[in-house]
């Protein structure tokens, strides 16, 4: 798999023109599995390849039980400066019910090694709306991630996906729906407490301690040019999308044959619009009404002008300086209120 991944990187080394890269980010199935060698070959190829700025944004998702001291030692000497950590949740019978292989002390001992190990950029996850009887979990978790301090917190609500274990349960009677009363008041409580503790909610699912914002993902929120290496991965020019084929077994077998197995997805100028309406009212930036201008020739006040009047009238956004932003309330209601800013193609 090392082999393949470093033969795409040679082969779409064109893909983002002579831009530089400043973020690298080993996401998605088990980066943590990789050994130093495999590291080694991956970090001095994209060196060779890319043009990395001077000090790049290099982030590894991990489970907590993989990260055992020599895992980090080995990461950190090898360029990895930010750690994604999957904490979910540190209590023991919540990890269980989610079939997670790491404990809660695992969890917490994580970071404390992680810290040793000379990482001072760190970001945890946690999962909100679990099944309990009432709030009482939820602040424990919030109140133990605070006491640790990393300096990034995400944080989702728990989502029941047909065709996975959960939702087989969830058809059986086994579990029941997720409460959205609940989901929406562990969201306020949320908010309101890391506030509290000066972490801002750059975007709705993330909050940073001043300056450490994930610089890798506010780039997919910003419109911004990414490539992606690796079965699942997905490319973006800022035209049209390239997704890399999911099966394992036949992205090698198009990487032995010298063949990137993708397909393109051809954006029209109405999607991208949308999709940057989207992502961008989730962020603490908001929409930028100039960029749909000038890059879109789209006037969203002229569009669509009554509607955010109405909404701002409820308390639902404002604009400040050109720009569209969410309030925390409106944040509750994010994509419906994009849905309802979408342009189409008669309003082009």
């Amino acid at each position: 798999m090392v082999d393949a991944i470093c033969m795409e990187l040679e082969m779409q080394n064109d893909f983002l023109g002579n831009d530089t890269v400043y973020t690298i980010y080993f996401g998605g199935g088990t980066p943590s599995l990789l050994e130093e060698r495999h590291m080694k070959k991956i970090m001095k190829l994209v060196n060779y390849e890319y043009r990395l700025s001077s000090n790049p944004e290099i982030t590894l998702e991990a489970n907590p039980d993989d990260l055992t001291k020599d895992k980090l030692d080995m990461l950190f000497s090898q360029g990895v400066n930010r750690l994604s950590v999957g904490v979910q949740t540190f209590h023991n019978e919540m990890l269980n019910w989610m079939n997670r292989q790491h404990n809660a002390e695992e969890a917490e001992n994580c970071f404390y090694s992680a810290r040793e190990a000379g990482f001072e950029n760190i970001s945890m996850d946690l999962i909100y709306a679990l099944p309990a009887d009432d709030n009482k979990l939820w602040y424990s978790d919030l109140q133990k991630m605070i006491r640790l301090g990393p300096e990034h917190i995400s944080a989702y609500c728990l989502t029941i996906e047909p065709k996975t274990a959960f939702g087989n349960w969830l058809q059986k009677e086994i579990i029941q729906p997720i409460d959205e009363d609940r989901a929406a008041e562990q969201f306020e409580i949320l908010v309101e407490t890391l506030a509290k503790y000066r972490y801002e909610q750059y975007e709705i699912s993330n909050f940073a301690q001043a300056g450490y914002e994930s610089q890798h993902n506010s780039g997919y929120w910003k419109d911004e040019k990414y490539l992606g290496i690796g079965p699942s991965a997905h490319s973006y020019n800022g035209k049209f999308r390239k997704a890399n084929v999911s099966n394992n077994a036949k992205y090698l077998k198009g990487m032995a044959e010298k063949k990137i197995p993708f397909e393109v997805m051809t954006l029209s100028k109405e999607d991208q619009i949308n999709e940057y309406i989207l992502t961008s009212l989730r962020t603490k930036w908001g929409c930028d009404l100039e960029l749909l201008k000038s890059k879109y020739g789209i006037d969203l006040m002229q569009a669509h002008g009554n509607h955010l009047e109405k909404l701002a009238y409820q308390s639902l956004l404002f604009e400040d300086e050109g720009f569209i932003i969410l309030t925390n309330d409106g944040k509750l209601l994010a994509d419906k209120i994009a849905s309802e800013l979408f342009v189409y193609a008669d309003e082009d």
